[in-house]
């Protein structure tokens, strides 16, 4: 059963919208005025809210945005009953979040429309929602007790044969052991260091004044990091022949930590969605005020469905395809891009690859501030 809250200081208005909804099967509160309105809104939660515009003390304007501002009650569908009809009355209440607009007087049909409409509406959204939380659920289950497991396993199991079999093992073996505990550290470091900069870049998307400390205004070169990180992702997967890099020169307003890491994270996504022996292709050039950037690989795709739910922990088609990472590579290079004032898009067609588009702010003057790539250690990023 749907809960409804009418507020209108006009008491027979009030009293039949009531009556007629309580017939209709719902559950609904009458509130004589904005304050008790307000007050009944954060107390019940209701499903849909109706509210006159014209009250003393606290008008409809004035309720809709103190719930609007509210977390709790942001999203409630909200309907304004009024006896204005200037559209510039109409504008100011659309403008500030209202869903529909009803002018009195108004019949039975209109209201009990209105209100099914809304309440058909939400029920969509909040279903949409629900299934977007239980594919994060899902992969959450399926991605991150395996990726932590993994590495430590490894590092676990290495480590034990070292200490118990050590003074019997000929070096070689144990030069093997140490590389493994070594690669699955490293493993596990970028897992955590991932988690870690997902956190504080989805605190400065939300938060101007921390993203004023995440940003990095200095500039860099892109040919040189572009190309030795590709080429340092190609070396990883053994796939250095299927690397193609034309890069042009130029300098962009994103420091080299950043842009390495930016870098890094598409490339490695284009290797991991592609099969040996299929291209992965990175061309870089300027395009006044930006610098444009576009990695193609020839790999699974992506649907359009797909790309619009980019986002954390999120991996495609996890329980079809084994795969390594926690899905966080393409969302981290998103925000750092808008960060810095670019842009992260995705052409896609499933079955036959994706090209991830970059847009970064173009350095104009390359003798400030360049940092010298070598230097950075963006290799611990």
């Amino acid at each position: 059963m749907s809960k409804l809250l009418v507020i209108d200081d006009d008491e027979a208005v009030r009293e039949n919208l009531v009556e007629l909804f309580k017939l209709e099967g719902f559950e609904v509160v009458g509130a004589e005025n904005g304050h008790v309105g307000v007050q009944l809104a954060r107390q019940h939660l209701p499903d849909l809210i109706m509210c006159d515009i014209m009250m003393p003390e606290l008008d409809g304007y004035g309720v809709l945005e103190e719930l609007r501002q509210d977390f709790a009650t942001a999203t409630i569908p909200f309907i304004f009953l009024t006896a204005k009809a200037d559209r510039a009355d109409l504008r100011q209440g659309m403008s500030q979040g209202a869903d529909d607009y009803l002018v009195k007087p108004f019949t039975r049909n209109e209201i009990l429309n209105a209100v099914s409409t809304r309440l058909a509406k939400q029920a969509m959204l909040v279903k949409k929602v629900q299934g977007k939380l239980e594919d994060l659920r899902a992969n959450i289950t399926l991605a991150l007790p395996h990726e932590l497991r993994t590495p430590l396993t490894g590092i676990l199991g290495s480590s034990e044969l070292l200490l118990e079999e050590a003074a019997s093992l000929p070096l070689h073996d144990i030069q093997d052991l140490a590389r493994n505990i070594n690669l699955a550290g490293r493993r596990l470091q970028d897992l955590i260091m991932n988690f870690l900069l997902y956190a504080e870049l989805a605190l400065a998307m939300r938060d101007p004044e921390f993203a004023v400390t995440m940003k990095d205004v200095s500039s860099c070169y892109v040919e040189s990091v572009v190309t030795e990180v590709a080429v340092e992702q190609a070396r990883r997967v053994h796939r250095e022949a299927d690397l193609q890099v034309d890069v042009e020169h130029a300098a962009v307003w994103l420091g080299t930590v950043y842009l390495a890491k930016l870098i890094k994270e598409i490339v490695n996504n284009a290797f991991k969605f592609s099969q040996p022996n299929r291209p992965v292709h990175i061309i870089g050039r300027q395009q006044a005020p930006h610098y444009s950037l576009a990695i193609e690989d020839h790999g699974r795709g992506m649907t359009p469905e797909q790309i619009g739910n980019i986002g954390a922990y999120l991996q495609f088609e996890r329980r079809h395809h084994e795969q390594q990472g926690q899905g966080l590579g393409l969302i981290i290079a998103k925000w750092i891009a808008e960060l810095h004032g670019g842009k992260l898009t995705i052409d896609s067609l499933y079955g036959e690859g994706s090209t991830v588009h970059v847009l970064l702010p173009l350095c104009l003057d390359e003798a400030v501030g360049l940092d010298e790539f070598s230097s950075k250690g963006w290799h611990d990023q």
